[in-house]
């Protein structure tokens, strides 16, 4: 078996059935950030959508659908959170270089228009108060409007509301809408194994990170509204350990948050454009191996020539 038998097997097998990538498209745009030549962002006139969006879960995606609404949605990110506030690293639940295929994805709610990510260097704002970070939504970035959650938070420690942000974007002629959360669906089962006071029942973060710790894959894609997939980088295959069936490589490959120790079943290996492989997962504390059945396909040759896979999870 190689390479090429490996591509020609998947494709007439797998072919259509969910978003795939190539490594090519794993980067996201360096101009995410810049100011154009008129001195307005890239995001100028658009609708943004407010919140911290590490897991791009329902919640976030409804967010989006609601500024799509109203005109061009964008994500409003802020890059260096965690280092500014002193948080502990922690693996994203969405790769970086990921994102890009996620937010594509969510086109057809959109009204086949892809949101777009926007980043903010968190440290150039974290002292704004509530009014100095709108007007600097209306004036700097020229945004024609925001759609937020019932219960965000902004400026300052926190010090404003939603309602404080609809009567500050009406001061600054920005329009303003702010939609209920979506509820988690699983309350009698979570709610008393999250400590966050922030949680009031809403779809989350913690609870995909809760729901990833536990296992619980059905849990994870019900949260995310699609399947969790992991991104291995594959730039060290000398660390990689395969035989005809069997790939194993080190966790501290993983550009994201795996599920937590244990056997999946249900998986798919997907590598380039289009080519999938049903597989088996085991996590153990140091490393993941992936389990083929299919005749024929040698696991190590077909990730050749790609620096990174994708390991999607099927509930």
């Amino acid at each position: 078996a190689n390479s090429f038998s490996f591509i020609n097997c998947l494709q007439s097998k797998f072919s259509n059935e969910i978003p795939t990538f190539n490594d090519s498209s794993f980067s996201q745009k360096d101009d995410d950030c810049e100011l154009s030549s008129e001195g307005l962002s890239s995001i100028a006139g658009g609708i943004v959508a407010l919140g911290k969006f590490d897991a791009l879960h329902i919640g976030h995606r409804e967010l989006v659908i609601q500024a799509s609404k109203a005109g061009a949605p964008f994500l409003l990110s802020f890059a260096g959170m965690a280092e500014v506030l002193g948080w502990a690293p922690r693996s994203p639940i969405v790769a970086k270089c990921d994102r890009h295929r996620i937010l594509s994805s969510w086109a057809s709610f959109c009204g086949n228009v892809p949101p777009k990510e926007f980043l903010i260097d968190f440290a150039s704002v974290r002292h704004l108060t509530p009014q100095q970070f709108v007007e600097k939504l209306s004036k700097e970035l020229g945004v024609s409007g925001v759609v937020a959650g019932e219960n965000y938070r902004f400026g300052y420690k926190a010090a404003g509301d939603a309602s404080q942000l609809v009567r500050l974007c009406d001061e600054y002629g920005i329009q303003a809408y702010i939609i209920n959360s979506v509820m988690d669906q699983n309350q009698d089962m979570v709610n008393s194994a999250i400590s966050d006071k922030k949680e009031r029942g809403q779809v989350s973060s913690t609870r995909v990170r809760y729901a990833l710790s536990k296992g619980d894959i059905s849990y994870v894609s019900e949260l995310l509204g699609r399947q969790h997939r992991l991104i291995l980088s594959a730039e060290k295959k000398d660390e990689f350990v395969g035989s005809r069936n069997r790939l194993s490589a080190p966790k501290s490959y993983l550009l994201n948050l795996p599920p937590k120790e244990g056997l999946y079943h249900n998986c798919s290996l997907i590598v380039g454009d289009e080519n999938q492989l049903s597989c088996r997962v085991v996590i153990d504390s140091t490393h993941i191996h992936l389990e083929s059945d299919e005749k024929d396909i040698f696991l190590l040759e077909a990730i050749n020539n790609h620096h990174l896979f994708g390991i999607e999870f099927c509930s």
